[in-house]
């Protein structure tokens, strides 16, 4: 945790010049945008995993319909076929997986699970270890500080419509897999819970959760075009 703060602590002394009073937010941006860049690579196979399974989509509808009653051959064949095309179906969940140990840190030190200076650091008005809940009952949701929180929700919210729209035109390009219609239409909402999110963790982990939420955003439009 110590070695976790002082990385941020640097960072925002290194963004001080540039950013004055909110540089641990800036700090806490770029730290999550080097987080994705790291994890970028595994973000690539990840999408050639998906288009490689998508490619497979014929051939698994054809395995269903040869073992529609038959559901334990069926799951052994459609695990076969992945492997002699050397594609795994868990591969779209490594990026995510190796991102949740710095979401649980930062959640930690401003949670406070910190004895550093972060604790005091502010995004304009909103400390960094506050929750919308304290601001809405301090001057309340258009007070200096709700208005940050507007703010994300609003960053959040046109992240969220680029995503569902983009997931909608891929979908009614490419037919979804059998049995998976009613899945396919509530995935694309899902990515409006991160508005559930930035309104219960603290200011700073918000942070990190819209940063890494529009970088998604932007890493999905680029790799599956």
């Amino acid at each position: 945790m110590s070695v976790f703060a002082t990385l941020v602590e640097q960072l925002a002394d290194l963004l001080h010049p540039l950013f004055g009073a909110t540089a641990a937010a800036a700090a806490i941006v770029l730290f999550t945008a080097l987080v994705r860049l790291l994890v970028h690579p595994l973000s690539r196979a990840a999408a050639r995993g998906t288009q490689a399974r998508a490619q497979l989509q014929p051939r698994v509808a054809e395995l269903r319909k040869r073992y529609a009653k038959q559901p334990e051959k069926l799951q052994k064949a459609v695990l076969e076929l992945h492997a002699e095309e050397k594609v795994s179906p868990f591969s779209g969940f490594l990026p995510s997986l190796l991102q949740l140990p710095a979401f649980f840190l930062l959640y930690r030190l401003f949670s406070g699970g910190g004895d550093g200076g972060l604790l005091s650091h502010r995004l304009f008005a909103a400390p960094l270890d506050g929750h919308w809940a304290d601001a809405l009952a301090g001057d309340g949701l258009f007070g200096p500080a709700g208005l940050v929180y507007v703010g994300l929700f609003l960053v959040v919210a046109a992240v969220a419509t680029f995503t569902y729209v983009r997931t909608r035109r891929a979908a009614a390009v490419a037919p979804a897999a059998p049995g998976t219609g009613a899945l396919g239409k509530v995935l694309p909402l899902l990515s409006y819970g991160t508005l559930i999110t930035v309104a219960v963790v603290p200011l700073a982990v918000a942070l990190y959760v819209v940063t890494s939420a529009a970088w998604s955003a932007v890493e999905r439009a680029v790799l599956y075009t």
